[in-house]
């Protein structure tokens, strides 16, 4: 019985694995943007952000050997520019997926392009980068 079930765990936890790992694949780049050591890679089903609740993965490599790195502690935010108003700010809920990878979702109340700021700060250093992406 506890051979049973020990077998049945360990298929129902290969197959949430395989299904992130699946999911991971099916990912295409919204932006990739390379520093000075790291590419930081945003990335959607779709392969652009749209209007309203957005899931993505963030991904930091190697800018040398594109192998993960562990950047620590991360987060995501973007502004709009308003003429005549303040911008319009929206910021990331980050999950860490695997090592160099975040799981984020993100909610647009309308389009127009976002200047996108990604910090992190961990074994891999202190860092940031901004880059430009469309909401369709």
């Amino acid at each position: 019985m506890l051979n049973g079930l020990i077998v049945a765990l360990s298929l129902g936890i290969l197959t949430m694995v395989g299904a992130l790992a699946a999911s991971a694949a099916d990912m295409k780049p919204i932006h990739t943007q390379k520093t000075k050591d790291v590419t930081v890679t945003l990335q959607s089903e779709s392969g652009q952000w749209k209007e309203g609740k957005n899931d993505f993965m963030l991904e930091f490599t190697s800018a040398q050997d594109k192998t993960p790195v562990d950047v620590g502690k991360v987060s995501l935010s973007t502004s709009m520019a308003m003429p005549g108003m303040a911008p319009m700010l929206a910021g990331a809920t980050l999950t860490p997926d695997a090592p160099g990878r975040y799981h984020g979702t993100i909610e647009f109340s309308d389009r127009g392009a976002r200047q996108v700021t990604v910090t992190w700060d961990g074994p891999a250093g202190k860092g940031s980068t901004k880059f430009s992406v469309p909401v369709r």
